[in-house]
């Protein structure tokens, strides 16, 4: 359902629903502390709003793979980003047909609340991520903000973030440590890095 409900959408998604706010989304990037060279996971890429400032961050000799479980929306992200370092992947986050231990850090930007298994797409992400590497799940609006507008479409509308204890408890029994939990009225931050 949540598939056919983005494949739906990704003809307007950037017009309509997107982040726009140019400042917010290089704000949000830099807070995000990403080292040159990275090898970095974006999942739930949708149409690749936030693609090129992980670009920007991860340099030329850094990779990036895009993954989204929305055919449509990847085409949109691969038609308007990809280039040589950048490869973008149709699949589900609860089913990365990847290696493990291949991602220096894996970010989850607007995506997190439409993970319908959340624990099983941490359990996931941390296959995938190196000992030591982190996952970030950030939106440039708060927790509120966001639920607020999911609760008011149909399709979504249990699509949320979770409150705080429940996403560390999930974070952490997903093998992940030095979680923390950033959430104001600009944007939310959850990071966390997997055990060395």
């Amino acid at each position: 359902m949540i598939r056919a409900y983005f494949n739906e959408k990704a003809v307007i998604w950037d017009e309509t629903v997107a982040e726009k706010d140019e400042i917010k989304l290089e704000r949000m990037a830099e807070s995000l502390d990403i080292e040159s060279g990275s090898v970095l996971l974006d999942v739930g890429t949708g149409t690749g709003v936030f693609v090129p400032y992980l670009l920007k961050r991860i340099g030329r000799h850094g990779r990036l793979v895009t993954l989204d479980v929305a055919e449509e929306m990847l085409k949109k992200a691969r038609a308007k980003n990809c280039n040589g370092n950048i490869e973008c992947l149709h699949a589900d986050v609860t089913n990365i047909p990847l290696r493990n231990e291949i991602f220096d850090i894996v970010v989850c930007y607007s995506s997190f609340p439409h993970f319908q298994d959340k624990l099983r797409a941490l359990n996931e992400i941390n296959r995938v991520l190196k000992k030591g590497g982190r996952v970030i799940i950030c939106h440039t609006s708060s927790r509120a903000a966001i639920n607020d507008i999911h609760r008011q479409i149909p399709a979504v509308q249990n699509d949320i973030i979770p409150g705080e204890g429940e996403t560390q408890g999930m974070l952490s029994s997903a093998g992940f440590t030095c979680i923390d939990i950033y959430d104001n009225d600009d944007s939310y931050l959850a990071s966390a890095r997997k055990s060395r």
